[in-house]
């Protein structure tokens, strides 16, 4: 034995030695040809592994984004409708691989990965209504809604144009008397019941907002409700106008026959395989097991409709929060008044006519190989599908994805850049029905995108107008962002940054910084979704949008309807495309910054500022007082976060000396930047929320109470006002506290 441990001695010591000569040949500088130039026999990754981003050719960048391509990109791509797997959409997959693989200005490489997705569509043969019939004569129907929107471009007479219908709800043809359900909250139909309505049997019409589209027939349907109509109410979208006059074509505003469609589905990824990518031979659960979609029939309706519906019926005022703007007094039924509009025996009738199918669906794929360090990814994504034209949604966002790939790929093609890290663009499929595309990918290819990718950038509606930019992701994203907004100026004024405006629409006071723009939350509605949630990388949704002080549309109004449309977009979003230019070269810069510096943009401290504010909303009033009475302390938590704190504090000290070093190890560079990419990863919790598909990034999880403080805390303690169970609340902190202090370990100097 003591031979062996010899042997294995001298072995060890001559690989020691090997390695120390090579280091020494390679690492040291030799004479050269008197140019600058390397010594014959050096490595070319020793003459460029330290480089950094170049910001002349950051600003090259910016300078050939052309407002005029983009212009030119949407009306390509909205030329017709194009949802999921229709023919407008299998075309949109061949133009984008044509363009990515365009000998003079295309990628690396390319892919279309195909999924076999669970979707949703009404029967063209037998269109949705809501019909309003007289009881007990079913031949006796007087009066139906609208089946299509009304004509007023040549763009909504396509014939390509779908049926407006509420995705995954399903078929069936309840009739019951009508009750209004203001948002289809639980509270809601609460509230009903209070007011001693018997909502058994009932057909309830609610509005968007407040409630997801799912949840409104959900909670329904516990309280009874046989069917579910949804419509979109002028005071929600309109600024309270609802005339043809006021509306589409004569203003951006949503013209009265316009319906949103949209997926009434609760979760995101293909509800058939969750947790596994949708392919042949992937294991499928029943349709029977599906949760989060509506167990009884929804069909969504123009507000013209909705008018006719609402302002007919009997019954008690509804509140004064419930009132909306379709000129009348909005009362709660149950049915119609007399002397109104229909007799006073009238019942409405939902018929649905939806099928569900399993239909392959494409992610486009496009690769740029990184130079020196081709195994750590930058990932860039938007959705293609839409439900008609979808020329905001997502048409806007790909049309911007389009003209950065085509001045990148024009750069790369020229030999004058290739960036240090690989750079991954992604066009989803299915996005619409409930991020499909995205999701199926973030499952399929789980391992390599956990353990390689620095961090995820989203634009799926570059421009929902055209005031400001506005911004969401998580806080390291926080700096990127703004070091590219501060280098791009707004179209509104050449002397005034994207920045200064942004900061100018939307701030707040930043205990480290003073007052900043505000960066927003992410939640899970567009692809950003799974890449948080599910894989904890760094991620951020980036878009111009509207003055708030000028409007209170929830959305730009044409969201999901006929009438979103290339002219809607060249007349009234962004006339010009100077917002979109806008939106390319932030976004661009961002990509640019995280793809070629040296050290990640990505300033870990900036989480301390969420964490305070996430653990003071807590540590006050009567949370605190219920928390202390139940014998519970936020003392760890207290601690874990001022450890994180300090330890983030002495991370950034650590870098910041390491950019000081004339040259910097490269093994240090990479060993802080796995830190930096891996600090998001360190909050993620598999079991935190069992319930909860995908959900496990204990800081942005999903939540439903209202209560301003971690997700799965917040919960827990509004459960427990109810239940008494105080373990669960527990049981919560130990987990934010545990995750907390794993994230600190993660930034931790290796000893």
């Amino acid at each position: 034995m003591s031979w062996l441990k010899i042997l294995g001695a001298v072995i060890v010591g001559a690989l020691l030695l090997t390695v120390g000569i090579l280091l020494g040949h390679f690492a040291i500088p030799k004479a050269g040809n008197g140019q600058g130039a390397p010594s014959q026999g050096m490595p070319n990754w020793v003459q460029t592994v330290g480089r950094d981003l170049n910001e002349s050719l950051l600003q090259s960048f910016m300078d050939q984004v052309e407002s005029g391509k983009i212009r030119e990109n949407l009306k390509t791509l909205a030329s017709q409708p194009h949802m999921a797997t229709t023919k407008g959409d299998e075309e949109l997959v061949k133009l984008l691989l044509s363009r990515w693989q365009d000998p003079q200005i295309g990628l690396d490489s390319t892919s279309e990965d195909v999924y076999g997705a669970f979707l949703s569509f009404p029967d063209p043969q037998r269109p949705n209504s809501v019909a309003v019939g007289v009881c007990g004569q079913n031949s006796n129907q007087i009066f139906s809604t609208r089946r299509s929107e009304k004509e007023v471009t040549a763009d909504q007479a396509h014939a390509d144009v779908v049926q407006p219908y509420a995705a995954y709800a399903p078929p069936g043809n309840p009739r019951g008397r009508l009750v209004y359900a203001n948002q289809g909250k639980r509270s809601d139909y609460q509230e009903l019941v209070n007011m001693g309505i018997n909502l058994n049997g009932t057909i309830a019409i609610t509005r968007y907002g407040g409630a997801d589209r799912a949840a409104k027939a959900v909670n329904g349907a516990e309280f009874g409700v046989a069917g579910v109509v949804v419509y979109t109410d002028p005071a929600d979208i309109n600024d309270g106008r609802a005339s043809e006059e006021e509306t589409y074509p004569n203003s951006w505003y949503l013209p009265p026959s316009g319906v949103e469609r949209g997926s009434y589905n609760g979760y995101f990824g293909d509800l058939l395989t969750p947790y596994y990518p949708a392919k042949e031979f992937t294991y499928r659960i029943k349709e029977s097991e599906i949760q989060g979609i509506p167990p009884i029939p929804t069909q969504p309706i123009g507000f013209e409709d909705a008018q006719t519906l609402i302002c007919n019926l009997s019954g008690p005022v509804a509140p004064a929060s419930w009132q909306g703007s379709l000129g009348c007094s909005y009362p709660v039924g149950p049915g119609f008044r007399t002397g109104g509009l229909f007799p006073n025996t009238s019942d409405v009738q939902v018929n649905v006519y939806n099928q569900r199918v399993i239909k392959n669906s494409s992610n486009v794929m496009g690769f740029i190989r990184g130079s020196e360090e081709p195994d750590r990814y930058v990932l860039y994504g938007n959705h293609r599908d839409s439900w008609v034209h979808g020329a905001i949604d997502p048409s806007s966002g790909t049309a911007v994805m389009l003209e950065i790939t085509r001045v990148l790929g024009k750069m790369l093609k020229e030999g004058k850049w290739r960036p240090r890290r690989s750079i991954i663009f992604g066009s989803w499929g299915a996005e619409e029905f409930g991020l499909i595309g995205s999701t199926e990918y973030t499952e399929e290819f789980y391992s390599k995108l956990r353990d390689r990718s620095v961090a995820y950038i989203n634009v799926d509606i570059s421009v929902f107008a055209n005031a400001t930019l506005r911004a969401q992701g998580t806080p390291p994203a926080q700096s990127v962002i703004f070091a590219a907004a501060k280098q791009v100026q707004t179209p509104a004024s050449s002397s005034m940054s994207v920045y200064d405006n942004w900061r100018n629409h939307f701030n707040r006071i930043s205990p480290s910084y003073g007052v900043i723009p505000n960066l927003g939350s992410l939640g899970a509605g567009s692809d950003y979704a799974s890449f948080i949630h599910y894989l904890g990388i760094t991620s951020m949704d980036i878009a111009y949008t509207y003055d708030r002080n000028k409007t209170s549309a929830r959305i730009y109004p044409a969201y999901h309807t006929a009438f979103d449309t290339f002219d809607y977009a060249d007349r009234f979003i962004d006339p010009g495309f100077t917002s979109h230019q806008a939106v390319a070269r932030t976004v661009g810069n961002v990509l640019l910054r995280l793809a070629d510096s040296l050290v990640l943009p990505l300033n870990v401290s900036d989480y301390g500022e969420k964490l305070d504010e996430l653990y003071s909303a807590a540590a006050q009033g009567d949370f605190l007082a219920n928390l202390t009475a139940n014998n519970l302390s936020l003392d760890p938590l207290k601690a874990a976060i001022g450890q994180f704190k300090s330890v983030a504090a002495d991370f950034n000290q650590r870098i910041k000396k390491l950019k000081e070093e004339e040259s910097p190890s490269p093994l240090q560079i990479r060993m802080v930047n796995d830190q930096i990419m891996l600090l998001e990863r360190a909050f993620l919790n598999p079991q935190a929320f069992p319930n909860k598909y995908y959900y496990s990034h204990v800081i942005w999880a999903s939540k439903s109470s209202d209560q301003a403080t971690f997700p799965g805390l917040a919960d827990a303690y509004t459960s427990a006002l109810e239940t008494g169970d105080w373990d669960q609340v527990q049981k919560h902190l130990t987990i934010v506290v545990q995750a907390v202090e794993s994230a600190a370990s993660t930034l931790e100097a290796v000893a």
